[in-house]
């Protein structure tokens, strides 16, 4: 999260960025923000802090290409997934509807809190700690358990 975050957004885009996505409180003017990145030819994101309210994007909705929960408070890895969030994500999901807009997740994502947040709407997950941790080792298999819990939820 960079404040104000307008001033470099086009650093990110000129540097490769394909997607550019911002804080919703990042900046005075959410919609300004996102038609700079648009501007720029990239796509746009929206992220929301975990006390941050769905509704902050029904107006920008057709300005977006993803919505990014952050179910922890950022700033560090390692924190526990916020189950408060799982209501936004549903929220959040039902407003998107049928556009063509990417729902994802990110903090305290593991094997055990995978598959309510995929049940609850999302389709893009990331999970640092619990992909990364126990060494280089570790991680085919801790990645295989993500993937394993997320797909539980998509069997018919």
């Amino acid at each position: 999260m960079i404040a104000p975050v307008d001033p470099y957004i086009a650093a990110f885009a000129h540097a490769g960025a394909d997607i550019i996505t911002v804080h919703a409180e990042a900046g005075p003017h959410l919609h300004r923000s996102l038609q700079t990145i648009r501007a720029l030819g990239k796509k746009a994101g929206v992220s929301l802090n975990p006390a941050t309210p769905e509704d902050v994007v029904a107006y920008v909705l057709d300005s977006i290409d993803l919505v990014l929960v952050m179910s922890v408070n950022p700033g560090f890895g390692g924190q526990s997934f916020l189950p408060s969030q799982l209501t936004k994500i549903r929220g959040l999901r039902k407003m998107i509807g049928q556009r063509p807009i990417r729902l994802q997740v990110d903090g305290g994502v593991t094997p055990d809190t995978i598959t309510a947040c995929v049940d609850a709407g999302a389709d893009a997950i990331v999970a640092g700690s619990a992909a990364f941790h126990g060494g280089i080792n570790a991680y085919q298999s801790n990645i295989k358990a993500l993937r394993h819990a997320a797909t539980k939820s998509l069997a018919p």
